[in-house]
């Protein structure tokens, strides 16, 4: 009996996907929970298993394809019933209703699967071309790749295991082609024909990195620019500026990363710093319900990333009751995570504060944006030597640009600088956080 397999909503108000890449081709069997398809949400990049185990009729999308929440994403039958649907041209009639996922804790619900071992994948098969070696890459990756016309199969990875990543495939698509020498080089008196012509390099940071022409965003682009005009359309800013003295934060840093043996991000410390403000002021930690301040107990700070996809948000769950190194292997998990675009839609949601570490990419004050459902945004800018005064005394150290934003409905002026004093307290002695 075929059956149809519809798309669930695997997000919190998803309404539709991008077909990645089929990991079972129509015909072919699969099995009960075994790995269909890769689907792209507005952030997460998710495997789909099989609810049924049978025969692939047919597909609901091509690859690339954007299929909405409730269409048919497969249907599966035997084999006799194969044979039917291509003689009908269609997908043989569904005789069953559409399996949903159950909402009791007993069921297990049809979500996709990012765990490390289906991130190694087999490489598509390219026709006209000997058979392919397994391929070790991300969907994102293979996406990218297939988008450029760049073979998987010819590309060494400089991954762990042989993995390519995003940088291999981008390296190739930035590296220069070869130019055609439309005639040959002059010689005589004026011109060495054994000497190399001399050439004036082109610096990487003239060289576009989008040609000329209309380019359509993203799924994640598209859903980074809803939701930046939301919050600005929404949200009265007001962004109050600071500058720091970071010199005990980064002692603390160094010392922390020898005592223990890995690196600790600047996030983690910030992160830190910033919790005892939440907890003395809790509009930070807030979101607006009408005319009603929500205040939440939990303090899931968001962390901005940059991704060569966009800017996206990984959020540390309860970071409040987390010790400092275990924040610090959060940090790293979510940041390795979401460029990799292998977190799960759980771990992109949720926010109530978040922190943006502009100074990883060299930037200072900004005005950065409340992310919608929060009321406030701390960026943190890169620490540079320059002279302050303690004491009467002309002294250099390193300055880190502080951008506090929030939501005047909620926080006045008077307030944000109360908050951003304790933090600014909390930086420049992190004993006061680090005892607490």
């Amino acid at each position: 009996m075929a059956r149809e397999f519809r798309l669930p909503d695997i997000g919190e108000g998803l309404t539709e996907a991008e077909i990645v890449r089929w990991l079972v081709a129509e015909g072919d069997t699969v099995a009960e929970d075994q790995a269909l398809v890769e689907l792209e949400t507005d952030k997460a990049v998710v495997e789909i298993p099989s609810p049924y185990a049978g025969i692939v009729l047919r597909h609901g999308g091509a690859e690339g394809e954007t299929i909405e929440v409730g269409s048919v994403l497969v249907v599966i039958g035997d084999p006799s019933e194969t044979t039917e649907a291509d003689e009908a041209g269609e997908a043989a009639p569904t005789e069953e209703p559409m399996k949903e996922p159950s909402a009791t804790p007993a069921a297990q619900p049809i979500v996709g699967s990012i765990s490390e071992e289906a991130e190694t994948l087999a490489a598509p098969v390219v026709p006209a071309g000997p058979q392919d070696p397994e391929v070790k890459a991300l969907p994102v990756v293979r996406k990218l790749a297939r988008d450029h016309g760049i073979d998987l199969t010819t590309v060494r990875g400089s991954g762990l295991e042989g993995r390519i990543t995003r940088e291999d495939i981008e390296a190739l698509i930035a590296a220069p082609q070869p130019a055609a020498v439309s005639e040959p080089l002059p010689t005589g008196p004026e011109v060495d024909a054994s000497t190399p012509p001399e050439v004036t390099p082109v610096s990487p940071a003239v060289q576009p990195t989008v040609p000329p022409g209309r380019h359509p965003m993203s799924r994640l682009r598209r859903t980074i620019a809803a939701n930046m005009a939301k919050s600005w359309a929404e949200i009265p800013h007001v962004t109050t500026f600071e500058d720091v003295d970071a010199t005990r934060l980064l002692e603390v840093r160094d010392a922390l990363g020898e005592r223990h043996g890995v690196k600790i991000p600047l996030e983690a410390l910030v992160i830190k710093a910033v919790i005892p403000g939440l907890q003395a002021h809790p509009e930070f930690n807030a979101s607006l319900d009408g005319d009603v301040l929500v205040t939440h107990g939990s303090h899931d700070i968001g962390i901005a990333v940059d991704t060569p996809d966009g800017l996206m948000v990984a959020v540390i769950k309860d970071a409040g009751s987390k010790g400092m190194l275990e924040l610090a292997s959060e940090v790293r998990r979510l940041g390795e995570g979401a460029r990799a675009r292998t977190l799960g839609v759980d771990e992109l949601t949720g926010q109530t504060f978040t922190v943006s570490n502009i100074g990883a990419v060299g930037g200072g004050h900004g005005t950065p944006i409340v992310p919608s459902g929060t009321t406030a945004i701390l960026s943190v800018g890169m620490a540079r030597l320059k002279p302050i005064i303690y004491d009467d005394d002309i002294v250099v150290a390193p300055v880190m640009p502080l951008s506090l934003s929030y939501d005047h409905r909620v926080i006045d002026g008077a307030l944000g600088r109360r908050f951003m004093a304790l933090v600014i307290e909390n930086i420049e002695e992190p004993a006061l956080f680090l005892a607490g």
